[in-house]
């Protein structure tokens, strides 16, 4: 399996789209290409040497920055399936929860639905041998996660601490925004450790993060997946997991 990020709308809102490809026969999906114009040079070029074969667009959740790009995409390749929640331009399939499918010969890629920043959030866990990833949209960031529009605390800890959370620990994250400096900003106002420490600094001599850090580290710096932590609680002044995670969300927007 190869990954290959795609920056978009960088400087505005620092968008990724994704190519993910399988080894064998260069089948590939591309995640969130809601840029074209930005994201089909880099496809054309890769198609071109014969490194990708694109089989298929999957979205996270239906916001125009992550699924804006479906009808053009279309226009050049006519009768592609758009795997995404309900609501995103073009869908062709909508994927139940935990309901897995194949990239390739050696791909498996499970849906997680994560319903909270958006309804229709669905987050992607892909797996080849040891190599695992997941994509998860405007739900989880690294050293952070997405508002709560169309959802509530309670359905963001079940995405976040239960959902995502139960995956393998060496699961490589891949999010929808590089938004890392700024969450972290944030974090140390909540929380001081040397995992954090760590991400700082990373975030300080990279531009970058996306891919680098794993489910088993967001454990250890990121204050959403942390809502049980005393730490945490103490910073907050509250014990309750899904008042804890209110209380974060309500100071990150106004931080």
């Amino acid at each position: 399996m190869h990954i290959q990020h795609i920056k978009m709308r960088w400087g505005r809102g620092d968008n990724y789209a994704y190519l993910v490809t399988d080894d064998a026969t260069k089948d590939t999906l591309i995640i969130d290409p809601a840029e074209p114009h930005e994201v089909l040079p880099a496809v054309k070029a890769l198609e071109a040497k014969g490194a990708i074969k694109v089989t298929g667009i999957v979205n996270t959740h239906h916001h125009h920055d992550h699924s804006g790009g479906n009808e053009q995409m279309l226009r050049e390749y006519p009768n592609l399936p758009i795997i995404a929640g309900f609501n995103s331009p073009g869908v062709t399939e909508t994927p139940k929860h935990n309901a897995s499918f194949r990239l390739g010969n050696s791909v498996t890629v499970t849906p997680l639905h994560t319903p909270c920043h958006t309804q229709d959030s669905i987050c992607y866990f892909f797996e080849d041998g040891d190599d695992k990833a997941v994509f998860t949209g405007d739900t989880l960031f690294i050293c952070g996660s997405g508002r709560f529009f169309e959802g509530t605390a309670a359905e963001m800890d079940a995405a976040l601490n239960k959902v995502l959370a139960s995956l393998p620990d060496d699961t490589k994250v891949y999010p929808g925004h590089e938004y890392t400096k700024s969450n972290v900003k944030f974090a140390k106002s909540v929380l001081s450790n040397e995992p954090l420490s760590k991400l700082e600094k990373f975030c300080k001599e990279n531009e970058v993060t996306t891919g680098k850090f794993t489910i088993g580290d967001e454990k250890t710096y990121n204050p959403f997946m942390m809502v049980t932590d005393p730490a945490i609680q103490k910073s907050v002044g509250l014990e309750d997991r899904v008042d804890v995670m209110t209380k974060l969300r309500e100071l990150k927007n106004k931080f």
